[in-house]
Order: structure tokens, then sequence, then C-alpha cells
């Protein structure tokens, strides 16, 4: 399955890409499995999501849990919790 990812904030500048399309593993079925599988692409991406716990996802735009499933997304979208003053 091929799908476009967006990094945002943090990840983003630890991943070192704002954006890019993928093919995912077939055994990558939710957010929790991507998450998984970008840890083990790379020094870069295993950084940008040591705290996978923190990192909120939306998939085509749409807010979801970690453990909602990705089958047909065309994009999904991770980014750090905001926080404002």
């Amino acid at each position: 399955m091929s799908v476009k990812l967006l990094y945002f904030a943090w990840v983003r500048e630890k991943a070192g890409k704002a954006e890019e399309t993928v093919e995912l593993p077939e055994k990558v079925k939710t957010v929790t499995d991507l998450m998984a599988w970008q840890k083990t692409r790379g020094p870069r991406f295993e950084a940008a999501f040591e705290q996978s716990n923190v990192i909120r996802t939306a998939i085509d735009q749409t807010h979801v849990a970690p453990d909602a499933a990705i089958a047909d997304a065309r994009e999904i979208a991770f980014f750090p919790p905001v926080t404002g003053g």
C-alpha cells in the first residue's frame, strides 16, 4: 500500500523531511504498527518516533487513536501535542 506521510514540528525536524510517499509493508495495519515500522527505517526515524506515545496522528485529515486501522488511507500526518500559553 502506498501512502503519503506528513511530518510536523519536531517530528519533521528529527525525520529530516516534511513529507514523503512510501510503500508500507503488509504487516503494517494500524497507526501503532506504522510508528513501530518507522523506527526501523534508520537513526533519523528512530529518533523522530522515539516518543511515539505522545505523537498525534491524523488519517486523511481526521484525528485518530493509535489503534486506528490505516487501510485505504491516502495521507497520514504525525505531529507532537500542541501547547499554548
